[in-house]
């Protein structure tokens, strides 16, 4: 009997737990703005570097190999959408993803891309001021698993046109 209760109870915790993790998505309320993004098409002078990774609580760290690697402006839509799909954290599971996540058709086209390399480490070149989100994924296990391990991490750049040295930034969900 004590038995059943410490499953039950076990069972009751875990749910919580992913009930918890679970992020609620708030609708879009902010319409995206071309002339609040543009300056992500301006000429710049500066590097934004980094390296994107996650570490699996075996302590063995996974890179970013061949990811995709956003450089967002960091506008009122892209704010929201990033509080909407992170909250409070930098690191989503690849789990929790939103299945039905429309964003404006222009968003993409106000957004640059580029690969990670197999290290994980990926650079954009000539980036004009302004403050960015960079965000990519870092995910693991086989494709046709029900839940994938590891999932979306981003961090927040600004670019001044000043600087002398890349802009660093580490993508780890921490």
């Amino acid at each position: 009997m004590k038995i059943g209760r410490i499953a039950a109870a076990s069972l009751a915790a875990g749910m919580a737990v992913v009930v918890a993790g679970c992020q609620s998505r708030q609708p879009a309320t902010v319409a995206f703005s071309v002339e609040e993004a543009a300056f992500i098409k301006k000429p710049g002078t500066t590097a934004v570097v980094g390296h994107a990774f996650r570490t699996k609580p075996s302590g063995v760290v996974v890179n970013a190999a061949g990811e995709v690697v956003r450089l967002v402006p960091a506008t009122a839509y892209s704010r929201e959408r990033f509080r909407n799909f992170y909250g409070s954290r930098k690191y989503v599971p690849h789990r929790d993803y939103p299945r039905d996540d429309n964003p404006d058709p222009a968003y993409g086209e106000y957004t640059r891309t580029t690969k990670a390399k197999a290290n994980g480490r990926f650079a954009f070149e000539n980036v004009a001021p302004g403050e960015y989100f960079v965000t990519t994924q870092v995910i693991w296990g086989d494709e046709d698993a029900f839940f994938r391990e590891g999932g979306s991490v981003y961090d927040s750049v600004t670019v001044t046109g000043k600087e002398k040295e890349p802009v660093q930034v580490i993508l780890s969900g921490y």
